[in-house]
């Protein structure tokens, strides 16, 4: 699933090359290092994204998780942001977890509200048909925090020591995004 806005392409794992995304890591291993779990050491190495990014295709075939790159449609190899949505939920919830990255040359360009506002509509859209979206962030992270505002995320509350973070138990601001145009899947009981 490509997705496209007015300044962006965001692609699937299979439209983008192992280079760009470890480049991509590279470059923003200090600026993601207060934000991001631990990592392995290989996650900034072209092998690991060749490894990676078919199994990240295979669960994106199956349904059971969305990944975009983001890049520019003037540089298409070299990517700027990240976006997914993981631990999909079927049945009675619908749901998924919201995450995203930025490169740290393209923040406050208003990039990254862009490209999730297309992938809320397709999360949302027949495609995906999610009826939730929860993200979380560090409460520092006060710019991750208003583009989720901007997005229409309300707060479910503070999570105590929700994720291990730059060497310690972090709390994290959880919030969530209701579809409210959502429809039972077809064969559903009433």
């Amino acid at each position: 699933m490509k997705l496209t806005t007015e300044r962006l392409a965001l692609l699937p794992p299979a439209a983008v090359s192992a280079a760009a995304v470890a480049d991509f890591t590279r470059r923003n291993a200090v600026h993601f290092a207060p934000w991001d779990p631990p990592r392995p050491a290989a996650v900034e190495t072209e092998a690991y994204w060749a490894e990676k990014l078919p199994a990240q295709q295979a669960v994106q075939d199956r349904g059971e998780g969305w990944r975009w790159f983001l890049v520019r449609p003037e540089a298409p190899d070299r990517v700027i942001g990240k976006a997914e949505l993981s631990s999909i939920v079927r049945g009675p919830h619908h749901s998924a977890n919201l995450g995203y990255a930025l490169d740290a040359q393209a923040q406050g360009q208003g990039l990254m509200t862009e490209a999730l506002t297309t992938i809320v509509a397709a999360a949302f859209g027949p495609g995906i048909a999610l009826h939730r979206l929860q993200a979380g962030y560090r409460p520092e992270n006060q710019r991750s925090g208003r583009v989720l505002d901007r997005l229409g995320f309300r707060e479910i509350g503070l999570a105590r020591d929700y994720l291990f973070i730059d060497g310690a138990w972090r709390d994290h601001r959880l919030v969530e995004l209701i579809n409210p145009q959502w429809t039972a899947p077809v064969g559903w009981g009433a």
